[in-house]
C-alpha cells in the first residue's frame, strides 16, 4: 500500500516542478516585456527586450505545450516586434483554442490589432466586432472599431479623389490631343493651300511665258514699215473717197445752166 502512494507523490512532485519551471519562464519572460516597454517611447524603441522576452515565452511553451498564456505571450512578444504578420496568425489560431469567451474576445482583439497595423481595414473591422461578440464590454475593441471605419472612410473619399484627380487629368490630355490635332489639321489645310496658290501662280506664270514665246518679236524696221504701210493705206483709202465724192456731186450737177 506505500509503494502505490510513493509513485503518486512523486508524480505530483514532478507535475509541480514542471509548473513551476514554466511559471518562471512566463515570470523572466513578463520582466522582459515590461523593461522594453519602459524602454521603449515615440524615439527610442528596445527591440532586443521583446526578443528577450518571446524567447522566455517560448521556453515555457517546451514545459507545457499548448499553454494558452505562453502562446498569447508570444503573440504579444512578436507583434511589439512588428511581426504583424506572424503575430496575426499566432492570435488566430488562439482564437479556437481559447479556454473562456473573454479569452477568446482578447485573441480577436489583438488579431484585429495586426490587420489594421497591416492596413487590412475590412478584416480588421470585421475582427474588431468579433472581438465585441465575445466581450461586449470591451472598451478598447469599441475604440479601435469606430478608429478602423474612419481609416476606412478616409482611404475611399482619398480613393474618390484619386480617381477624380485621374479622370481630369485624362479629361485635360484628350483636349490637349484635340487640339494639337485641330492644330495640325489647320496648318496641314494651310500648307495645302499656300500651295495650291503657289501651284496656280506658277501656272499663270508658265502660260504668261509661253504667250509671249508664240507672239512674234517684231523688229524696229519691220515696224516702221508696217507704219509707212498703214499710213499709205489710209492716204489712198482718203484719195479714193474723196473721188468717189467728186465723182456724186457730178452727177448730181444739171446738165444745161437755165
Amino acid at each position: 500500500m506505500r509503494r502505490p502512494i510513493f509513485i503518486l507523490l512523486l508524480i505530483l512532485l514532478t507535475v509541480a516542478a514542471m509548473g513551476q519551471n514554466e511559471r518562471k519562464f512566463i515570470r523572466k519572460g513578463n520582466r522582459y516585456y515590461k523593461q522594453a516597454m519602459e524602454n521603449s517611447d515615440s524615439t527610442r524603441f528596445d527591440s532586443i527586450n521583446f526578443v528577450n522576452a518571446e524567447v522566455e515565452y517560448r521556453k515555457a511553451l517546451e514545459k507545457k505545450p499548448n499553454d494558452f498564456k505562453s502562446q498569447f505571450n508570444i503573440g504579444n512578444a512578436m507583434f511589439k516586434q512588428n511581426k504583424m504578420f506572424e503575430a496575426g496568425n499566432q492570435f488566430e489560431q488562439l482564437i479556437e483554442t481559447a479556454p473562456t469567451k473573454e479569452d477568446k474576445g482578447k485573441a480577436w482583439f489583438n488579431h484585429a490589432n495586426a490587420l489594421l497595423a497591416q492596413q487590412k481595414l475590412d478584416e480588421s473591422i470585421e475582427a474588431y466586432k468579433n472581438a465585441l461578440r465575445n466581450n461586449p464590454t470591451d472598451i478598447e475593441a469599441k475604440y479601435n472599431l469606430e478608429f478602423a471605419r474612419k481609416m476606412k472612410q478616409q482611404q475611399q473619399q482619398q480613393q474618390q479623389q484619386q480617381q477624380q484627380q485621374q479622370n481630369q487629368d485624362q479629361n485635360q490630355d484628350q483636349n490637349q490631343q484635340q487640339n494639337q490635332d485641330q492644330n495640325q489639321d489647320k496648318q496641314q489645310d494651310k500648307k495645302e493651300q499656300d500651295q495650291n496658290q503657289n501651284q496656280n501662280q506658277n501656272q499663270q506664270n508658265q502660260d504668261q511665258q509661253q504667250q509671249q514665246q508664240q507672239q512674234p518679236k517684231i523688229s524696229r524696221q519691220n515696224a516702221e514699215q508696217m507704219l509707212k504701210a498703214l499710213q499709205n493705206d489710209e492716204k489712198e483709202t482718203q484719195e479714193k473717197v474723196k473721188k468717189a465724192k467728186a465723182a456724186k456731186a457730178k452727177q448730181n450737177r444739171p446738165d444745161k445752166d437755165w
